[in-house]
């Protein structure tokens, strides 16, 4: 019988390759420190690829945290950041640093703003910027802020009382009138708006007397005027001039030519000063 020998393979093809460098290196060190090497974590490649560091566990719980809160949790969180707000700058206020409260209640009303159970807090903000600007002396400003506080809380006494107090400022006496009325409307026992009716009623009177006088002296000395100051070559103070009419009513009344003093007795007096 006839018997083969095979031929051994090279030693080239059957032993296996040596490491890279790199693995070879990263092998011993495991293999030093008595650990099996294994790859990467997911998170960490990721991590890795975007340059950045792992998230910690600190971060994704606070992560879970959010994403469990409810609606209603989150909104009872955003009206407590509008309080904090609110009464960081009623401390403000109080101190007499009236610009940096109105930016407190400015912050509070952006955090409530989309809060329907919040029109509470936005009513009183307006209410309060609405003073602050009463004690700065823009009293147009506080009567935009009030209306706005009313616009929410119809029935909101300090914003009346506030309101009120601008009108007369600005000699808006009738509208000052009106919010005085509305406030014993809603507090009959309200005392702070029953003496101001009292003061408030004779200046609105006295105010529409002399609108009503300058109205009729508008009408009636019109065409007079206009034949009288060409016929004495009187100079006429501008049309719109500050106080002309007054000046053009004086020196007509004191004329002592007759065809003009006879109509006195139908031109009210006029308070020439």
């Amino acid at each position: 019988m006839v018997v083969i020998e095979l031929e051994p393979e090279p030693e080239e093809a059957t032993r296996p390759s040596p490491p890279a460098p790199e693995e070879q290196v990263a092998t011993e060190a495991a293999g030093e420190a008595g650990l099996p090497s294994s790859p990467p974590a997911p998170e960490e490649e990721a991590a890795a690829a975007d340059g950045g560091e792992a998230p910690s566990a600190e971060d994704e719980e606070e992560e879970a945290f959010e994403d469990a809160l409810t609606d209603e949790q989150l909104r009872e969180k955003a009206k407590s950041q509008a309080n904090d707000a609110k009464a960081e700058g009623n401390k403000l206020f109080g101190a007499g640093q009236y610009e940096e409260a109105l930016s407190q209640y400015e912050m509070a009303l952006q955090i409530a703003a989309e809060l329907e159970s919040a029109e509470d807090i936005r009513s009183a903000c307006h209410s309060n910027r609405a003073v602050c600007f009463l004690k700065l002396g823009k009293h147009d400003e506080t009567i935009k802020e009030c209306t706005k506080a009313l616009e929410l809380n119809p029935s909101y006494v300090k914003a009346l009382l506030r309101r009120a107090e601008a009108h007369e400022k600005l000699e808006h006496y009738d509208e000052a009138i009106a919010d005085m009325k509305k406030v014993i409307e809603l507090d009959p026992s309200n005392q702070q708006a029953t003496r101001s009716l009292f003061r408030l009623e004779p200046l609105a009177a006295e105010k529409r007397e002399k609108m009503k006088e300058e109205m009729i002296v508008s009408g009636v000395l019109a065409n007079w005027i206009k034949i009288y100051f060409p016929e004495h070559k009187v100079e006429r103070p501008g049309e719109f001039c500050a106080g002309a009419l007054r000046n053009e009513c004086r020196q007509f009344q004191s004329c002592p030519r007759s065809k003009h003093r006879f109509l006195l007795h139908s031109i009210p007096e006029v308070n020439t000063r």
